[in-house]
């Protein structure tokens, strides 16, 4: 009992820390003051926050990290839609046989908030959390376009990473205008050997039925 007292102590310590640098950038002298906590023992903890990326260490100073930043813009997104298309992913993956993803948009990047891994050993992994640029990969440019493609989908080969190819196709909130506001992608990604450099013949259609089981488990329709 008294070790988990001091598991609990040291945790209330380590969130109280994280709470001073909302204030802003902290020197380990302002830590101290804004925490009540010696400097000692304040060091201690935000170093190893800052070992985890819940803080990051600038010219001595601690501020609020990384993780925070895209644990905070998952919480964001909702678990709802998270939730909703866990079970259309699932069916993806199976059909597939390749890593499927969720991404929504986040300014000019793209973050992903959902993602299950192929069962083949030689697999594309990324993990929840994760922040990919826009202008690379088909999930980015499903995100920055407004207009829905032909096929209802967007392939691309290698842009993002060598011998990586995916295939990727909107979710649009119906109640939001006739053609629906894109609010997420859903991508498939594998190797090229197993996708071939036309991912979207095999796959297009697939990826296009997934996001649609998303819009209607998501309550997206009109």
């Amino acid at each position: 009992m008294e070790r988990r007292e001091r598991s609990i102590q040291l945790l209330d310590r380590a969130i109280t820390v994280l709470h001073a640098c909302e204030e802003g950038p902290a020197t380990l002298h302002d830590l101290a003051a804004r925490t009540g906590l010696p400097r000692a023992t304040a060091h201690r903890l935000a170093v190893a926050l800052a070992e985890h990326g819940l803080l990051r260490r600038d010219d001595g100073r601690f501020a609020l990290g990384p993780v925070l930043a895209r644990l905070g813009a998952v919480a964001a997104s909702g678990p709802s839609l998270v939730v909703a298309a866990r079970p259309a992913l699932e069916v993806l993956r199976d059909t597939t046989g390749e890593s499927v993803q969720l991404y929504v948009r986040r300014g000019d990047e793209r973050l992903c908030v959902l993602a299950l891994e192929s069962p083949h050993s030689l697999r594309t992994i990324v993990p929840v959390g994760a922040v990919l640029p826009l202008d690379r990969g088909s999930a980015g440019r499903v995100l920055s376009e407004p207009t829905e493609p032909t096929a209802g989908w967007v392939q691309s080969v290698e842009e993002r990473e060598p011998g990586v190819a995916s295939v990727s196709a909107a979710v649009r909130d119906h109640r939001r205008g006739a053609d629906g506001a894109v609010v997420a992608a859903v991508s498939v990604s594998g190797p090229i050997e197993r996708t071939s450099r036309s991912p979207g013949r095999r796959y297009g259609g697939s990826v296009v039925a997934a996001a649609r089981a998303v819009e209607r488990a998501g309550g997206l329709l009109a």
